[in-house]
């Protein structure tokens, strides 16, 4: 938990009744960018979808070996979940070998989100080996054509290509937990219903989701009911980027927010540092003003989930996001991997355990 007391902070105002949320003493899940290098330019990135090369520019690089070991070595205690990518391909790091083992062996659970498309047999069977704890392949379609419009490639069957050679060389093993994903936008949301036909029952966990609007600040399509809540991602989530700064919200790019640098002054000083407090009592206090980068967004609802069970899958919705996972592949859902989200029902896991088992 928090030690220091802002109570007496010249930004507290003592007409709010504020009692503070309670915050881990280190984040339950930690995104490093690695590296902030991409082999595609989605129109849908907040970063690589910018048609400015001088601000994108201006957010490349690399962390090096040092910073990285610094950095694992001072989480590790808290074992969050590690993401080795922001913005950048995870693919594409450095040393990807090194890097992921050093993440494991410190006993961290790891996930990642890729286009897979330099995923070779070599990595994949790296990966099983290590036990890569999660691996979503972002798809988008169902078609070359409309691959095209989403990812600017229409290399749609070496995307799908890379999701069964992982999952051929995994085989019945638990690790890594496969998925795929799909970001609905206007120039594929006529393939949302077959991209889930075409995949569900087929990996893991199937997920949908309204495209990020970075320039409106909010998702798009997403119905954000009832009293508005503090984001849970500010309370659970460190995204650092490749020269150690720390944003509020990994969908901050280009920069907008600083809550301060894990290079310099740790991950505790910085999870606990005066900007990390002001955001978190501003969202407490409902002062959505106070948060710029805040105010539009409507991501803090993806957190409320409804649930049911049908014909062998457990499907999750918010207003945000839709999960299809299937119940015979949940005994590799590691709770690690929630990120604020409630785990699946202990029977259903029980099921599943029983069933990979048997």
């Amino acid at each position: 938990m928090t030690t220091r007391d802002w109570s007496k902070a010249e930004w507290v105002d003592p007409a709010h009744d504020w009692k503070p949320l309670e915050v881990a003493e280190l984040p339950e899940r930690v995104l490093i960018d690695y590296i902030t290098k991409c082999n595609l330019r989605c129109p849908m990135c907040p970063v690589w979808g910018s048609d400015d090369d001088n601000e994108i520019d201006q957010v490349k690089g690399a962390i090096s070996e040092e910073n990285s070991r610094r950095l694992l070595d001072e989480i590790m205690a808290a074992k969050p979940m590690v993401a080795p990518a922001v913005y950048g391909e995870p693919l594409l790091v450095p040393n990807l070998k090194k890097v992921f083992t050093d993440i494991k062996s410190r006993g961290m659970p790891l996930s990642m989100n890729t286009n897979g498309l330099t995923l070779t047999d070599d990595i994949a069977q790296f990966m099983v080996d290590i036990k890569v704890d999660s691996v979503m392949f972002s798809i988008d379609s169902v078609t070359r054509e409309t691959l095209k419009k989403v990812r600017g490639i229409h290399a749609l069957e070496k995307i799908e290509s890379a999701v069964f050679r992982l999952m051929k060389i995994r085989g019945d093993a638990e690790f890594p937990r496969v998925g795929v994903s799909f970001t609905i936008q206007k120039e594929n949301e006529h393939e949302l219903e077959a991209f889930v036909q075409r995949w569900v029952g087929v990996v893991d966990v199937v997920r949908t989701c309204p495209m990020f609007d970075s320039d409106v600040g909010s998702f798009e399509n997403v119905n954000a009911e009832g009293e508005r809540l503090p984001c849970p991602a500010i309370y659970k989530t460190m995204p650092v980027h490749n020269d150690g700064t720390v944003r509020l919200c990994c969908l901050d790019g280009f920069r907008a927010t600083d809550m301060g640098n894990v290079f310099k002054d740790g991950v505790k000083a910085v999870w606990h540092g005066e900007e990390f407090a002001k955001a978190r009592y501003y969202h407490e206090t409902g002062q959505w003003d106070k948060v710029p980068f805040c105010k539009p967004c409507n991501g803090w609802a993806q957190y409320e989930y409804e649930e049911e069970v049908k014909d062998g899958i457990m499907i999750r919705r918010s207003p945000q996001f839709t999960y299809y996972n299937t119940i015979r592949r949940l005994a590799n859902w590691s709770g690690t991997l929630l990120g604020g989200h409630k785990p699946p029902p202990e029977e259903l896991v029980g099921k599943a355990t029983e069933e990979s088992v048997g």
